[in-house]
C-alpha cells in the first residue's frame, strides 16, 4: 500500500519561514574582544608585553559595551550570551595567564605552568558558574572576582612592570602569588559590586561629568599604575568587605550577650 503524503494546509503554505541569522551590531563588539584577546596572545609571543597588556584592556572595553549595546538595542539573544562567554574564556581567561606567563613565569618551570592554569581553570569555572545561575543570582553582587577584573590585575602587573623597567624574571615568585590569587579568587564565593544598579541612561548632576572627565585625565596621565591600583583596589575590597561583615556581626552578638 502506498501511503498518503501529508496534506499542507492553505495556512501552513502560507506561512512565512523564520529567517535565521544574528544581530550584527553587539556581536561585532564581542568578536572585536575576542580579536583583542588573540592579538595578546600573539603580542606576548613576539615579546611586546606592553602591547599585549593593553589589547586585554581593549577587550575589557569591548566586552562592557557589546552586553549594553545588545540591551539598548533589544537584541539580546542566546547566541549572543554563548558567543560573549567564549570570548571571555578568549581574552580574560587564557590570554592573561599566556602573557604572564611569558613574561615571568616560564623561568619557574612547572610552577609557572601551573600557576597559569590555575587562573585559567579559574576563569572558566567562573565563567560556567556564572552562566548557570545568571536568572537567579542577585544582580547587585558577583559571587567571586569577575573575569575581566581578574584579567585587568594580569595585565596590569604585566604593563606596570614593563612601564617600569622590570624584568619578569626578577619578580616571577610575586607573579605567581598574584596569579593564583587571582584564579583562586574567582571562584571564591566572596562578594563583589556589581555596579549593575546604576543608571547610564538617567539624569546626572553636572559634577558627575566633571568628575568622569577628571578620572579619564588622571588615567591618561600614567595609565600602567593608575589602572593596576584601581582594579587591586576592587579586587581587595571583596575580602575587606567579608571581614568587615564578619566583624559587625561578632560585635553584634558580643553586644546581645
Amino acid at each position: 500500500m502506498n501511503e498518503e503524503a501529508p496534506k499542507v494546509t492553505e495556512l501552513e503554505h502560507e506561512r512565512p519561514k523564520r529567517a535565521r541569522g544574528i544581530y550584527l551590531l553587539p556581536n561585532l563588539f564581542t568578536t572585536a574582544a575576542l580579536f583583542s584577546g588573540f592579538y595578546a596572545v600573539l603580542a606576548s609571543m613576539n615579546g611586546s608585553f606592553e602591547k599585549a597588556a593593553i589589547a586585554i584592556f581593549v577587550a575589557m572595553v569591548l566586552d562592557g559595551l557589546d552586553g549594553r549595546v545588545a540591551r539598548l538595542t533589544n537584541t539580546q539573544t542566546a547566541f549572543g550570551a554563548e558567543y560573549d562567554s567564549l570570548s571571555d574564556m578568549v581574552a580574560f581567561g587564557l590570554a592573561p595567564a599566556l602573557v604572564i606567563y611569558q613574561w615571568a613565569l616560564e623561568d619557574l618551570g612547572r610552577l609557572g605552568w601551573l600557576a597559569a592554569f590555575i587562573y585559567t581553570a579559574g576563569a572558566a569555572l567562573r565563567l560556567a558558574r556564572f552562566n548557570s545561575a545568571i536568572a537567579t543570582a542577585d544582580k547587585r553582587w558577583f559571587t567571586g572576582l569577575p573575569s575581566p577584573s581578574a584579567a585587568a590585575i594580569i595585565a596590569g602587573s604585566v604593563w606596570l612592570g614593563v612601564d617600569k623597567g622590570m624584568d619578569g624574571p626578577v619578580v616571577a615568585w610575586l607573579a605567581l602569588l598574584l596569579t593564583v590569587a587571582a584564579g583562586l579568587l574567582m571562584v571564591s564565593n566572596i562578594r563583589y559590586h556589581s555596579f549593575k544598579q546604576i543608571d547610564f541612561r538617567g539624569k546626572v548632576p553636572f559634577f558627575a561629568i566633571v568628575a568622569v572627565m577628571l578620572a579619564f585625565a588622571v588615567v591618561l596621565v600614567d595609565p600602567a599604575p593608575v589602572l593596576f591600583l584601581v582594579f587591586m583596589g576592587y579586587t581587595v575590597s571583596g575580602p575587606g568587605l567579608a571581614l568587615w561583615r564578619r566583624w559587625n556581626r561578632r560585635r553584634g552578638l558580643a553586644d546581645s550577650d
